[in-house]
């Protein structure tokens, strides 16, 4: 009994060496930086920097391959601390983005051209006969981009188009790239005159269709003392589009457009109330809308 006790005291004591010395050879070597960044940054993992997570952020500032902006819920100050702890300048650092909605026609302002009853998925409405509303450049109001935000930014208002929650949009992107109609944009928060609208039919057909719709007028060109929106060449007709770097923010271009086709919102905030969205449930109808076999 004696020496079988030995004899595995013995081996455990060869084994912990053998592995005591592996660990020391084969041992990662962890930035400490790594480890500030860490516990600078909100936690949340939302991908919105474009990788799986925190950790991985922390681990690819450091190796030189994110920039120190990506963190959208991070924010300005969270940048700060980026660049204190890199020891990296401050100068470039670029404001929030958040999701703006370049279409105004709901229920109510756009002609219905039948009930839609089908998949609530925007991509399988578009499928039929190109969405429920006369128009074809607008919202098709099925709620993809709501279905698709983390953070619970994007909730489908009453007249039946998206309502963006800019204290809680981080800017991901993810509901511009699942927009079919792509009339989602990030814009920097600093901007608060929007054009909504990007019909790009003659103005007459545009407001024939939607009450809200961009008539190409030019009103709002003449009278921005910015130079800053000017009605251009879209497609296979016109629309206004506002010079961002112009745009002072003065809100004469919302005041005369005839239609209401361009929004001034109040301003907005550099920070963002980060809270994760609970995803609705989903199953699948095999309706090949997604084109996965």
């Amino acid at each position: 009994m004696l020496v079988a006790v030995l004899t595995l005291a013995g081996l455990g004591a060869i084994f912990g060496i053998i592995l005591g010395i592996a660990a020391k050879k084969f041992a990662v070597q962890v930035d400490p930086r790594v480890e500030e960044l860490l516990k600078a940054m909100p936690g949340a993992n939302c991908g919105s920097c474009g990788l799986p997570g925190c950790a991985a952020f922390a681990e690819a500032l450091v190796e030189g391959t994110a920039k120190p902006n990506a963190c959208a819920p991070g924010g300005a100050s969270l940048y700060e601390k980026i660049a204190a702890i890199m020891g990296s300048d401050q100068s470039d650092y670029q404001e929030r983005q958040v999701a703006q909605l370049l279409c105004q026609g709901g229920v109510g302002h756009t002609r219905q051209l039948y009930r839609y009853q089908g998949i609530k998925d925007c991509h399988a409405a578009l499928a039929n006969f190109k969405g429920q509303k006369a128009c074809n450049f607008g919202c098709v109001m099925q709620g993809s981009c709501f279905k698709v935000c983390p953070f619970g930014a994007i909730q489908m208002g009453a007249d039946g188009l998206p309502v963006v929650d800019y204290y809680l949009c981080t800017g991901c992107n993810k509901c511009v790239v699942e927009c079919p109609q792509q009339i989602l944009q990030l814009v920097g928060v600093s901007h608060l005159s929007h054009v909504r609208c990007v019909n790009t039919e003659k103005g007459k057909d545009a407001k024939a269709n939607c009450s809200t719709a961009c008539i190409k007028c030019k009103i709002c060109e003449k009278n921005c003392p910015s130079d800053a929106v000017h009605v251009v060449a879209a497609g296979n007709g016109t629309v206004a589009v506002i010079d961002y770097e112009k745009c002072t923010n003065c809100g004469i271009c919302a005041a005369k457009c005839p239609t209401k086709a361009i929004d001034l919102i109040a301003p907005l905030s550099e920070e963002v109330v980060l809270e994760l969205a609970e995803q609705p449930a989903s199953g699948c109808p095999q309706c090949g809308a997604c084109k996965v076999t």
